[in-house]
């Protein structure tokens, strides 16, 4: 059963402001539990975790910048 368009779009907005913000607070701290790394690994940890967070919201982010298709035109 997938989402309709308009679930979607709120699930989207869901996500990015309320999801995102804690997946970064958790992010942060997993990696403060550890040593500084260097600054090339952080930032290799940093941009992982970036691309990871959104892999499983992949279809849920899919079309929501198009038009409606549900619409009327």
């Amino acid at each position: 059963m997938s989402l309709s368009y308009k679930a979607r779009k709120r699930w989207a907005l869901v996500i990015l402001l309320v999801g995102l913000p804690l997946y970064v607070v958790v992010a942060v701290n997993v990696v403060a539990l550890f040593d500084r790394p260097p600054f090339w690994l952080e930032l290799v940890i940093y941009i992982g975790l970036g691309v990871l967070w959104a892999i499983p919201f992949k279809s849920v982010f899919k079309g929501i910048g198009q038009a409606d298709p549900d619409a009327d035109n």
